[in-house]
């Protein structure tokens, strides 16, 4: 008997976990052979540890661990391989296969699209504050797009992040797409909004990178109206999170097929070298559990991240030329504002 165990993060907001759960729910509606359980890693019940006993009592066989966790830092990397250790030890008779995190997927840009399409304005931008109303429709070349993810320690996690926003970026017809973070990390989310004004975007579209609401999802809303009413010549919108998009229901039922009859690339769970960071990572735990996780060893260990580590030109016409990531500015042509 196949079991799923979907392990979500937990958030000190109940409607948070409680969103996870109905996700849950999909999932398993769309996999009725199978049993489908869910736990959480921290904040809430039940544990993965209880997850996992729940599995066992059901006459599970084989449990897929999923995280419904969108990046492989510290958690994915160290915690569930932990948990799931403990697990082997307790029921030798089970197998159990660890999935990946959500990870990079074009899936997740279908998400993103989506998302803005349905970017709704934020009221005090219509000229509900000081400075002068807005007059004019912005145009997609005075638009800037800033994707806000939560942020991490893991320097990986983090790359990833960069990585999905840069491909969403080739899929609009927008000047700027930024990236940004709520914590943890740089650029924060006011450095970022900065950013789009000193870029010169007249618009700016807030797209938050998280799966369900919770605590951070309720501070970016507060911060982003406080934003608009400080600036009400700028056009300010702001997307939802993920939710229960069917992309995302998609991709998680994708990740759990890999772990019953595929391979499962981001697996660091037979790594020797997960011994050691797990070792140093009792001594030095933290929220973010970030840690520089180099694999410098042959064996067939892809890690999951869709890292591609080619040294190759694109062919194609690519009309984001003049994008603006780095500290020198590059004159192509086009005037930015000064930068």
């Amino acid at each position: 008997m196949n079991a799923i165990l979907l392990v979500g993060h937990g958030s000190r907001d109940p409607e948070g976990n409680q969103e996870l759960l109905e996700f849950a729910k999909t999932v398993a509606s769309k996999s009725p052979d199978t049993l489908v359980e869910t736990c959480f890693l921290e904040l809430t019940g039940p544990t993965i540890a209880e997850g996992v006993a729940a599995c066992a009592a059901r006459g599970a066989s084989r449990v897929v661990i999923v995280p419904i966790i969108l990046f492989a830092a510290g958690h994915a990397k160290i915690d569930i391989p932990m948990a799931i250790d403990r697990a082997k030890a307790k029921y030798p008779e089970i197998e159990f296969v660890y999935g990946r995190p959500i990870g990079v997927h074009e899936k997740i840009i279908e998400i993103l699209q989506s998302r803005l399409a349905e970017a709704q304005p934020v009221a005090a931008a219509a000229g509900m504050g000081r400075g002068p109303a807005i007059t004019a429709e912005a145009t997609d070349q005075d638009t800037a797009v800033l994707v806000l993810g939560r942020g991490s320690s893991d320097p990986d996690a983090n790359s990833d992040f960069f990585k999905m926003t840069r491909m969403l970026w080739e899929k609009l017809p927008y000047t700027w797409v930024e990236s940004s973070f709520i914590g943890v990390t740089q650029p924060s989310y006011p450095e970022g909004l900065e950013r789009c004004l000193r870029l010169g975007a007249k618009k700016i579209i807030v797209l938050p990178y998280f799966l369900f609401t919770g605590v951070l999802i309720k501070k970016i809303n507060d911060m982003t109206l406080e934003f608009a009413e400080a600036h009400p010549e700028v056009q300010v919108e702001i997307g939802g999170y993920f939710g229960f998009h069917p992309r995302l229901v998609e991709l998680v039922l994708e990740r759990v097929q890999e772990g019953l009859h595929g391979r499962v690339f981001a697996n660091c769970d037979n790594c020797q070298y997960r011994l050691a960071a797990q070792e140093h990572h009792h001594h030095h735990h933290d929220h973010d559990h970030g840690h520089d996780h180099h694999h410098d060893h042959h064996h067939d260990h892809d890690h999951g991240h869709d890292h591609h580590h080619h040294d190759h030109d694109h062919a194609h016409d690519h009309h984001h030329d003049h994008h603006d990531h780095g500290p020198t500015h590059i004159d192509t042509g086009k005037k930015v504002n000064g930068l």
